[in-house]
């Protein structure tokens, strides 16, 4: 994901000399081909994470186009009154790119989880949540955020994400994406925990389940359309994020049902109210979390049964 965002914008800056890239003294490494090219349009704040928002929004007011990144949850925790008050509040032209969504640092431990970030942010009026799911999501991401006049926060994992999609598509801010039909049980995902959900539809599928996955890019604006349509048409609805489940995509989800007015089975999967627990490597952190596969495909069974 991070070199498809970073190949992205190095596009962007290219034919856009208003596209600046601004980095909080993290992965610098990465930034090389970017920094070679296109220095005059490169920014490294250094670990100042709220003075480089800061900056960002002032750029913006100038008629600049910043993307802000750094690990997601030195945004959405320490610069959040930035975000609100500098960004939000006044409506800017930023981009603010928070990388290592949900559990994906999993060796560095809860203090670089994004686990509460969507909890964190989604209420901020103005602000646009992305939360792309494979290589080829995060550049159509980064490209809808470059074209929306506004502030977008864009949630990315690292560098070893699979794809999920055989073949191109239309990404439209606020339109999540049905993945594949199905009719016993809807299970919505967001980011790459979709590639986790995929894997379990297929086994479900073995033992005659009808799965129908729904790829939910776009957390705010929220695709209650999308979501209706599956209340309407399948039986049961379950929600999975690398997320506690307050305030993410589960309770966004919870919402469209509630307001609907039609009673079904509905369940939420992520950290439920907890701090990741262990460390090791990202699978072995979903695993031990209650992320896994496996339960994903046991949750549906006792659903639907």
């Amino acid at each position: 994901m991070r070199t498809a965002y970073l190949n992205t914008l190095y596009e962007l800056a290219k034919t856009d000399k208003r596209v600046y890239a601004l980095i909080s003294d993290n992965g610098a490494i990465v930034y090389d081909k970017y920094r070679r090219d296109l220095s005059s349009q490169y920014l490294n704040l250094g670990i100042s994470e709220e003075n480089m928002l800061g900056v960002a929004a002032g750029m913006a007011n100038c008629g600049k186009i910043p993307f802000a990144y750094t690990i997601g949850a030195f945004l959405a925790y320490r610069a959040l009154e930035f975000i609100r008050n500098d960004i939000c509040l006044q409506n800017t032209n930023v981009k603010i790119i928070g990388t290592g969504a949900g559990m994906v640092y999993s060796m560095l431990g809860p203090t670089h989880h994004s686990t509460e970030d969507l909890g964190c942010i989604r209420s901020l009026p103005n602000l646009v949540i992305l939360s792309p799911a494979s290589p080829l999501e995060v550049t159509k991401a980064t490209k809808a955020a470059y074209l929306y006049s506004g502030p977008v926060y864009i949630r990315l994992g690292t560098n070893k994400e699979q794809e999920i999609y055989k073949e191109d598509y239309d990404f439209e801010i606020g339109k999540g994406v049905q993945l594949c039909e199905g009719e016993d049980i809807t299970i919505i995902g967001t980011g790459n925990i979709l590639v986790d959900v995929i894997k379990a539809k297929e086994l479900l599928e073995e033992e005659g389940i009808s799965v129908r996955v729904v790829n939910i890019h776009t957390i705010k604006p929220l695709d209650v359309g999308l979501i209706e349509k599956a209340i309407k048409e399948t039986k049961a609805i379950i929600t999975i994020e690398d997320h506690d489940i307050i305030g993410g995509l589960g309770s966004a989800v919870s919402e469209v049902i509630a307001e609907s007015g039609i009673g079904i089975k509905f369940r939420r999967l992520g950290l439920n109210n907890i701090f990741a627990k262990g460390y090791g490597t990202y699978t072995q952190m979903k695993e031990n979390n209650g992320l896994g596969i496996e339960t994903i495909c046991n949750t549906v069974k006792e659903l639907i049964n």
